[in-house]
């Protein structure tokens, strides 16, 4: 069962008939003004409703995460958690086949009228572990961008996230490379009083999250134990600055921060928050301590499947 929104594709085969996930009515005034402006049109909209689920749904800064990356052309690629697509129209422009998967029906149309001329993108509406458990095709990368944390929530098992990856495997050709964007739970910016962005409680992933259940994220070391563990090598780490969300700079372990670069640090713009240090000054600390990596806001990771040769 499906249909088509201009040139996509949209496939309902695996929806079950509720959203489970919103952000409520803001979605209505999304998917109204997909439908009725172009994209170029998104910058006057934010700046006149100065609203934080507007801005970030819809901000082309949003791209910044994954468009300089080298896809190759002829790549097709799952994007798991795809929303409202703000990362799906740069997908479309860099590779030949997107398969975008979203459990919720409205976001998922939000995504296919704003991306409706590309013809190279079908959208599977529904649970990932339904969709992935029906899906034969194999593809050269699944991105997972801000998803990775919420696997506690959607994997009901007592392994959520290794048993995640194991699906994710599962949807990869040999030697394909999974693309993880997550939050640093030992970011600067959460030492410096920013509250958790997902649970909104200051220290509350520095502590290890012991008044949360459904979502958590990862040090460094810990999200290269997890992919290490679980079938993946190759794995390389970048650095959105000031965070993955609304990056300015991916920076890489070639080529990393310098003194007195990192002064965007005041990025907190759904809530209040506590500033108890400088963070430039911090991050100047940090930089000259060779720490940065352990200390980034966000991290970007790419990670291949390992082949059977190597298993």
């Amino acid at each position: 069962m499906g249909e088509k929104i201009g040139k996509v594709k949209m496939n309902l085969d695996y929806y079950g008939g509720e959203d489970l996930y919103s952000d409520g009515e803001v979605e209505e005034q999304l998917l109204k003004i997909v439908k009725s402006h172009r994209e170029e049109e998104f910058p006057e909209i934010i700046m006149k409703e100065k609203s934080w689920p507007i801005l970030y749904h819809l901000s082309k800064q949003r791209q910044n995460i994954i468009e300089w990356y080298p896809f190759e052309p002829e790549a097709a690629v799952f994007e798991v958690g795809a929303g409202c697509g703000a990362i799906t129209g740069a997908l479309t422009r860099a590779v030949k086949k997107v398969v975008a998967n979203d459990l919720s029906n409205r976001r998922s149309m939000i995504n296919a009228y704003r991306n409706q001329n590309a013809g190279n993108l079908e959208i599977m509406v529904g649970n990932f572990n339904v969709v992935s458990e029906h899906t034969e095709e194999k593809f050269d990368y699944v991105t997972l961008i801000g998803v990775f944390e919420y696997a506690e929530s959607y994997m009901g098992t007592c392994s959520p996230y290794d048993d995640f990856l194991t699906k994710i495997r599962g949807l990869l050709k040999a030697e394909g490379t999974v693309i993880i964007a997550i939050e640093n739970k030992l970011g600067l910016k959460y030492f410096a009083g920013c509250p958790e962005d997902h649970v909104g409680r200051p220290f509350e992933g520095l502590e290890g999250y012991p008044n949360t259940s459904g979502v958590k994220t990862f040090s460094k070391k810990e999200l290269s134990e997890l992919l290490e563990g679980n079938g993946f090598h190759e794995v390389q780490f970048y650095y959105p600055y000031p965070d993955y969300k609304l990056p300015t700079t991916i920076y890489s372990d070639s080529y990393l921060p310098k003194d007195g670069e990192l002064v965007n640090n005041q990025r907190n713009f759904d809530t209040d928050r506590i500033v108890l240090f400088d963070e430039t000054r911090a991050f100047d600390s940090i930089i000259k301590a060779g720490l940065f990596p352990e200390f980034s806001n966000s991290f970007l990771v790419t990670a291949q499947k390992r082949g059977e040769q190597d298993a």
